[in-house]
């Protein structure tokens, strides 16, 4: 048995009482004792770890019982421990992911209802909200109370009140199924690189082998219809696909899109999914009965039984990587899953990242490119705003270009979006008369305005106060000064300046959840917003047909990462998606980028939309620096909370790294982000040639450390995109 623990061994127990052993089949869910606790297991088809010794049956313990749950799939199994081996993960956690779905393990609840009674008398006294609850129930379906009350604009008791006087029964709320799902629902009309690329996925559909292909379009070239295509051929032969996307670009405009060509909605899997709605799709998968599932990350670890394409949707974007637990890449990840089923994954992106174009140039993906929009629209006219020569006014953020672009847009009845990605009022907080700055006591970081509540807030750790009156420090009152412009402060301006526009505020902060994103998004399609101003969310693939204006608000912003070997090519990616919004349908679409630098490689890019010099730049430099994808990187983070505890840890481990002539260990230093969640922590890391087998000398060196006790941390992170 394997336990959904932080261990990387299996655990011997003898069959149930009264059950065949035949039944206890891998991939089986079983209840086990384990020490004190009765846990959740999976019935493992190989023994590891201390798993693998000889134990006397009698001393065995019993399974408790087996449970009637689907069981995982082989290839689950073995997808796991391929994760476990090159994370470095105990596999029990890998196991814990796929076990996330917590309802399915419980006893199912009977959902009730109520039902319109026909030819029952009127009740015994009729009012307006009676009326109203009998004429929205006498279609006769069945409707949870509260729904049927939201329906009518009553409370739940006038429904009980008609419960009562005979006129709704309560019924069992029948069991909600996947929606059918028809591979020629609807045809689309493509041009002719789009009907080449289309006839080239069904063909990778067809072979029934693995192969990557690069889907390489620019915004709004059709990429999504063209890969349907590739889902509805995958459909046609009774099997599986699941297309990935970042979690914030679920938005309902690619689930209309769905519905439109497959006559229904595919199985949605997110963070927004209440505990029931996960178990219920869960299990649907696990089935067969989910045909297509659209989701975040996390959905390529349900227990597909005859998964057969996977498509990953903005394949470029960071949101693909966990950086908690099992820190593993989903883009990658799926890949593997490709290889290990047997089937064809498709990497759609605008911006691909370099990995995959170098993939792609080698030989080792195929390379499909989409290099005009399906409207026929033109791309976007992008050009720099140089703040040198033009800047803002004092106390402002928007440049005299850009504020006069805005305003001709906003004459002609179109819509302009402002980028900025930095969430709330403002980055810093200080004290005019003393200077001092307020910092998170949890982290070495400083604590970001957010005006619309009156708080400081730290991003890392979640600390919040509110914004004091009087200085922390000298006591100096109302002298606390805002400095730099977060997405509230840019929205403050354009009330100013814009008092009749309509403004939308995009911020993961301000935007409760995925359901309230969707409603804005929908408002914005709708043409109810005439200046849309955000974060990366605006960037996730959303189509606008009025937007004819992008502006930047701080195009320097991303550049300033200089730790992060991929900042450029981040900064890049966002910038090109954002501007990419803009005259998207039959609007001429124009960009603005705000910038210090407009000579930089990256505004240069931007502005001549030539990606390729840009990529053969970037790649060149990640040849002679030996970095992804021409070398390997793992990430060593050592953390306590007292901080020399922290150095002393991190200099011993640094000092047992077995010899390598050809594996360099770097560090350790302090991180750059020296303090988080009040843990003090030292970064190690481990650059290594694409051929070597870092996982064995990361495992090596790993071995001969002395156990990490007490309040030591150690998190490896193999392949890591952060570096703060």
């Amino acid at each position: 048995m394997l336990l959904p623990v932080a261990l990387d061994q299996t655990y011997d127990y003898a069959p149930p009482p009264d059950t065949e052993v035949a039944a206890l089949v891998p991939g089986s869910f079983v209840l086990v004792p384990f020490g004190p606790q009765t846990r959740i297991g999976v019935v493992w088809d190989r023994p590891l770890g201390d798993g693998g010794k000889p134990i006397d049956p009698r001393k065995m313990k019993p399974v408790t019982s087996l449970l009637d749950v689907p069981g995982l799939p082989e290839l689950s199994l073995r997808f796991a421990e391929w994760i476990a081996r090159y994370t470095l993960t105990p596999l029990g956690m890998v196991l814990r992911m796929m076990m996330s779905a917590q309802s399915v393990f419980e006893p199912e609840k009977p959902r009730f209802g109520v039902r319109y009674v026909a030819g029952a008398a009127d009740p015994p006294r009729m009012t307006p909200a009676r009326q109203r609850t009998l004429d929205a129930a006498c279609d006769g379906l069945i409707r949870a109370r509260a729904a049927l009350a939201d329906l009518a604009g009553c409370s739940t008791g006038v429904v009980d009140g008609l419960v009562a006087s005979g006129n709704l029964v309560e019924v069992a709320i029948p069991e909600r199924r996947p929606a059918h799902l028809s591979a020629t629902h609807a045809a689309n009309t493509f041009a002719d690189e789009q009907a080449r690329a289309v006839e080239l996925l069904r063909g990778a559909v067809d072979a029934r082998n693995f192969s990557v292909t690069l889907l390489d379009g620019v915004t709004g070239s059709g990429k999504t219809e063209v890969y349907f295509e590739a889902v509805a051929r995958t459909l046609e032969q009774g099997r599986q696909a699941l297309v990935m996307l970042p979690e914030i670009a679920l938005t309902s405009q690619f689930m209309g899109r769905f519905q439109s060509r497959f006559g229904g909605p595919p199985a949605e899997w997110h963070s927004a999914l209440s505990p029931a709605d996960r178990g219920r799709i869960w299990k649907w998968v696990a089935r067969g009965e989910a045909r297509v599932v659209v989701g975040a990350r996390s959905a390529l670890f349900l227990p597909y039984p005859d998964l057969g394409l996977v498509i990953v949707d903005e394949e470029h974007d960071t949101g693909f990587k966990q950086e908690d637990r099992v820190h593993y890449q989903a883009r990658d990840m799926a890949v593997v899953r490709g290889s290990l089923g047997a089937f064809p994954v498709v990497l759609a992106s605008a911006t691909p990242s370099i990995e995959s174009h170098v993939n792609a140039r080698t030989g080792r993906y195929r390379h499909v490119v989409l290099p005009g929009r399906y409207s026929g629209a033109e791309m976007p006219d992008v050009k720099a705003v140089d703040l040198k020569a033009e800047p803002p006014e004092k106390g402002r953020w928007l440049s005299p270009p850009l504020v006069a672009a805005m305003t001709g847009t906003l004459a002609d009845g179109r819509q302009s979006l402002l980028y900025l990605n930095r969430r709330g009022y403002a980055p810093l907080t200080l004290c005019r008369s003393c200077g001092h700055r307020i910092e998170c006591p949890q982290c070495s970081a400083w604590l970001v305005e957010h005006r619309f509540r009156n708080r400081l807030n730290c991003h890392h750790c979640g600390f919040s106060l509110p914004v004091p009156e009087r200085c922390p420090k000298c006591g100096s009152e109302g002298g606390m000064v805002a400095c730099g412009p977060g997405v509230e402060r840019v929205a403050e301006e354009v009330a100013e300046r814009f008092p009749e526009a309509r403004v939308v505020l995009l911020s993961s902060d301000l935007v409760p959840g995925l359901v309230e994103m969707r409603d804005i998004i929908k408002r914005i399609e709708a043409g109810e917003a005439d200046i849309i101003i955000g974060t990366q969310i605006v960037a996730k693939g959303h189509h606008f047909p009025n937007l004819a204006l992008v502006g930047i608000v701080d195009g320097d912003l991303g550049l300033a990462q200089g730790a992060d070997p991929r900042a450029g090519e981040r900064t890049f990616q966002l910038l090109h998606q954002v501007t990419g919004r803009a005259g998207r349908a039959h609007v001429a679409g124009r960009g603005l980028v705000q910038t210090y630098d407009p000579a930089h490689p990256v505004m240069q890019a931007i502005i001549s939309g030539d990606r390729e010099a840009f990529l053969e730049r970037e790649i060149q430099v990640r040849q002679r620096g030996m970095l992804p994808p021409y070398g390997r990187l793992a990430a060593l983070i050592v953390s306590a909370r007292d901080k020399q505890l922290a150095e002393r840890a991190a200099r011993d481990i640094a000092r047992r790294a077995p010899f390598s002539e050809r594996i360099a260990v770097l560090g350790p230093a302090e991180a750059p982000l020296a303090v988080v969640r009040g843990r003090h922590r030292w970064r190690l890391l481990v650059k290594a040639p694409r051929e070597l087998d870092m996982q064995a000398y990361l495992r090596a060196w790993l071995d001969a450390l002395p156990p990490i006790k007490g309040d030591l941390r150690l998190t490896v992170d193999i392949d890591p995109y952060g570096f703060l």
